[in-house]
């Protein structure tokens, strides 16, 4: 009953945004306590708090992440990157979408998603705006980027995997890094596409319509900052180190940076207020999105859907299919952690898949290796905060990103998957030891 429910919900929130007779916001409140209230009457209302309070750290780290890469952009840090982008495509659609694939999959080493946007949408908006891009292309192929390094070991997938199996994070990382490049080829093949479908549309810029385009770019608005410009980029690079080491929690990081941009870079009250208005927006819808989401969770969480739809899943797993756990996994890696949390799958589900696939002769590393695979489609799960900022700050539907996104996204799941097997990384068969 449990997984039906489950199922059901995450099914009825999917139907109802992507045919948009709701907002993403108000389907997150509205489906979950539907569903909760048949599961658990109404003892839904400390599970909703649990959700609120679990995810108030993710609220705090996006809204100040906003409000400190919107200063940023504000000031001017990222006008030599937009200068460079533009001065490398010319003008060429094509060249653009090829600098956004690159763009974020070297931003993404961080293995943050939602510092990822930030950034690369700071330094990339301006430049789509002004040529007319699809911002949803931009956005598919922002997701592809974080779906592959989100494999790194400090990205969090990874370490759980390696953790769930006792395995040494190394062991299961470094051969998956053929298949990531593999990825990365397929994130350029993709952005190929895209930037001739928008320079049959678009054009290509001719050379005075590239430096009239420069020069509009190129006007300082009164609140640019460019005498601050390396102070800024200091400031960036070490919340950017700060983050990788993990320094302090996200949001402290991210709200003591915060105080130092607005303080140096806009020291009087009415500027600092004015600042902050100007992102009102980006930062109420994200931050309620995201609080929205707690509910959601929480109601998933509370009433034991997960944990039944976890045990459920694998009690149908046929027998026949054990010989091919390995790539079975990596498939279903995607579909599990869509539907629930990456702690769920790997804590909950991948060490009884390993223990069966241990009979066939395929191992603890390989299986962790495998349920890697499907990250890419995690990335557009319900339950990724980071999404919700990305559509936000693109000011695109939540819905409409997912229905664009998906084809794509499954497409570099089975591709990395094709390679991993072609790699060895992952047995094709197992067989009876």
């Amino acid at each position: 009953m449990l997984t039906f429910l489950g199922g059901s919900m995450v099914a009825a929130f999917m139907t109802l945004i992507m045919t948009r007779r709701m907002s993403a916001l108000v389907a997150l409140v509205v489906v979950p306590i539907g569903f909760g209230l048949i599961a658990s009457g109404l003892h839904i209302g400390p599970m909703m708090l649990d959700g609120l309070q679990k995810l108030g750290p993710t609220a705090a780290m996006l809204m100040f992440s906003i409000v400190y890469f919107s200063i940023m952009t504000d000031a001017g840090v990222f006008d030599p990157v937009v200068r460079g982008v533009l001065h490398i495509a010319h003008g060429d659609p094509l060249r653009i979408y090829l600098g956004t694939a690159c763009m974020g999959i070297v931003v993404a080493l961080d293995g943050d998603g939602s510092t990822t946007y930030m950034i690369c949408v700071s330094a990339l908006l301006p430049i789509y705006k002004r040529l007319g891009l699809s911002l949803q292309y931009m956005a598919t192929l922002l997701v592809m980027s974080i779906g592959i390094m989100n494999i790194l070991p400090w990205g969090g997938p990874s370490a759980r995997a390696a953790s769930a199996m006792h395995l040494d994070v190394a062991d299961v990382f470094v051969p998956l890094i053929p298949v990531m490049l593999v990825g990365f080829a397929y994130n350029l093949c993709v952005a190929t596409v895209f930037g001739l479908r928008e320079r049959r549309r678009v054009g290509v810029l001719s050379d005075a319509q590239f430096a009239a385009m420069r020069r509009d770019i190129g006007d300082v608005p009164d609140y640019r900052r460019p005498n601050r410009l390396w102070f800024n980029i200091a400031l960036t690079g070490v919340l950017l180190v700060s983050l990788v080491i993990g320094l302090l929690p996200l949001p402290i990081l991210f709200i003591i940076a915060s105080a130092l941009a607005l303080m140096i870079n806009y020291p009087s009250l009415a500027e600092q207020k004015e600042r902050l208005t100007a992102h009102a927006y980006n930062i109420i819808s994200v931050v309620g999105l995201i609080l929205a989401a707690g509910v959601f969770t929480g109601i998933l969480f509370g009433t034991g859907m997960v944990e039944a739809m976890s045990k459920d899943l694998l009690s149908i797993t046929p027998q026949w299919l054990g010989p091919y756990l390995a790539p079975a996994t990596a498939l279903l890696s995607g579909v599990a952690t869509y539907a629930v949390t990456n702690d769920a799958f790997y804590f909950g589900m991948l060490p009884i898949l390993a223990q069966t696939a241990q009979a066939y002769g395929i191992s603890a590393t390989e299986m962790a290796s495998a349920s890697l695979i499907g990250q890419p489609m995690h990335l557009l799960s319900p339950l990724v905060a980071s999404t919700y900022l990305l559509v936000a700050l693109l000011d695109i539907n939540y819905g409409d990103n997912q229905k664009r996104s998906f084809p794509w996204v499954i497409g570099l799941m089975l591709v990395m998957l094709a390679s991993s097997i072609l790699f060895g990384v992952i047995p094709l068969r197992g067989s009876l030891s």
